[in-house]
């Protein structure tokens, strides 16, 4: 049987990490090659890939914000910088969840669990606060015609509907926050519509800086 491994992304998984989103999205512009090798650059760490034997079945890519700035209405494309992650702030307290997408073959092997596990488990690591992401709802344009999409969240909350990315992120203790509009607007499926989420790390020290900020703080005392 072969063995499922997280680990964290490298530049030699480029071209099969282009080739599976392609494969997901068929309908939404993939990254860019120089995209993804400047998301390594920015945040190394962040990146994770999902590989089962040695094929590359899954990617969960992060960057870590100072959510005060971003807690109003805002786009995938703003909140990433166009998928460049510059906006990636090494002083924040939240680990952004930017992607997660899994070989549609392999559906129902508990890929995307152990993404998320592996998101968790660098929030831990990095003293983070929390993670936030804003999540596909691709059953909504079903009943788009029907209801809001507000309407629709509380149905998947409720249990009387399943969304086939909500329903998932509650099964993985994510708490439900509300709707982002306009967050992804080629996303037919969805309507353009997210809902954000968020787990909060119960490590989390408030009394310690974050890894990341420690290494940032130890990086300007070796230059001054």
């Amino acid at each position: 049987m072969k063995k499922l491994l997280v680990r964290p992304t490298h530049s030699t998984d480029i071209d099969a990490l282009l080739k599976l989103q392609a494969d997901v999205y068929p309908s939404i512009e993939p990254w860019k090659r120089d995209q993804l090798a400047h998301q390594l650059e920015v945040f190394p760490e962040g990146q994770l890939v999902a590989v089962l034997g040695d094929r590359l079945v899954g990617c969960a890519s992060s960057l870590v914000i100072l959510w005060d700035e971003w807690a109003e209405e805002h786009s995938w494309k703003e909140i990433t910088a166009a998928g460049t992650f510059n906006t990636h702030n090494p002083a924040g307290f939240t680990l952004y969840g930017a992607e997660v997408f899994v070989d549609p073959r392999l559906r129902g092997k508990r890929l995307g669990h152990a993404l998320y596990e592996g998101r968790r488990k660098l929030c831990k690591q990095l003293n983070l606060r929390r993670i936030i992401a804003c999540g596909r709802l691709p059953g909504y344009h079903t009943l788009s015609h029907e209801m809001s999409v507000e309407f629709y969240a509380k149905k998947v909350l409720w249990g009387d509907l399943t969304d086939p990315v909500l329903s998932f992120q509650l099964r993985e203790n994510f708490r439900y926050c509300g709707i982002m509009n306009d967050y992804l607007p080629e996303d037919k499926e969805s309507c353009g519509q997210a809902s954000l989420i968020v787990w909060i790390n119960p490590d989390y020290d408030p009394e310690k800086r974050t890894i990341l900020q420690h290494s940032t703080l130890e990086r300007i005392k070796s230059t001054t």
